[in-house]
């Protein structure tokens, strides 16, 4: 079986429109496991009851951030494992270093093109 028919992936973003292009991006990928959450606490939510391999999460959120997401991931036992690709339309050097402290596997800079983000997930993953 493909790692694309395995992979179970969380997609995190507050705007319904980037959460669509991100999921018919996988989509296109071949990637049919893909959960949806509006926010980082609806994440952590999904995450306890559907676990995933890999989460692909927006930067700026309210409430909690992209990074903050990324901490309360590392925080948790059940979670500290799985795969962080960061979707930011700001690529400052902070947030960068900042993710990466925080055990961030990869970025990906906004506006992006699917197969960049096919890149960032394969850096994370393996081929798919």
């Amino acid at each position: 079986m493909a790692l694309r028919d395995q992979l179970r992936v969380l997609v995190v973003d507050d705007m319904s429109t980037s959460r669509g292009l991100i999921t018919q991006a996988l989509d296109s990928f071949g990637l049919r496991n893909v959960n949806i959450a509006a926010d980082g606490p609806s994440a952590l939510q999904r995450l306890a009851a559907s676990p995933a391999h890999l989460v692909i999460s927006d930067f700026n959120m309210p409430g909690m951030n992209g990074l903050q997401l990324l901490h309360a991931i590392r925080s948790d036992a059940r979670t500290r494992g799985l795969g962080f690709l960061l979707i930011t339309g700001r690529a400052d050097r902070e947030i960068i270093e900042e993710g990466r402290k925080l055990g961030m596997n990869n970025f990906l800079k906004k506006p992006f093109e699917a197969p960049q983000l096919r890149a960032a997930i394969e850096a994370i993953t393996g081929k798919l």
